[in-house]
């Protein structure tokens, strides 16, 4: 059977139900918001119990990643990214989920080719677009003799 692109775009509109937008937008933005917001308390409750502001910070992006991984873990975060969509990937807690599915998928290969292999999975591009992007930037800053 052969078709062209134009051809299988239309059947693929056919096929597949719609996409009810206005429901996923408000469970995107509800559950986006919902993670901001237990972020700040964390910070509040952080600076309130003797951190400063910047040690406040650090101790809630490893908290909200500590809580995504664990949530992933249980395959709880799954259930509520298929829900809330786009609402899950709030920075912190859509890359430590990133990281810790492949691991969880791969598991089964074992512990250093299985799960330590490819917990880099999307860490490694990641690190390596930040590392270079972050050379760039410091290369431009010397060339207009902004660098320190």
């Amino acid at each position: 059977m052969s078709m062209t692109n134009q051809d299988y775009g239309k059947l693929v509109n056919e096929r597949s139900k719609p996409s009810p937008l206005g429901k996923n937008l408000v469970w995107a933005f509800l559950v986006g918001g919902a993670i901001c917001t237990i972020g700040q308390g964390l910070s509040n409750l952080y600076q309130n119990g003797g951190l400063d502001k910047e040690q406040s910070g650090t101790a809630t992006s490893v908290t909200l990643i500590l809580a995504a991984a664990l949530l992933t873990g249980l395959g709880v975060f799954d259930k509520l990214a298929k829900r809330a969509g786009a609402g899950t990937l709030v920075p912190i807690t859509g890359f430590a989920n990133a990281m810790v599915s492949p691991a969880l998928e791969f598991k089964s290969e074992g512990l250093i080719t299985g799960t330590a292999a490819k917990l880099f999975v999307v860490a490694g591009p990641v690190l390596v677009f930040g590392l270079s992007a972050s050379v760039i930037y410091g290369l431009i800053l010397c060339l207009l003799g902004q660098g320190g």
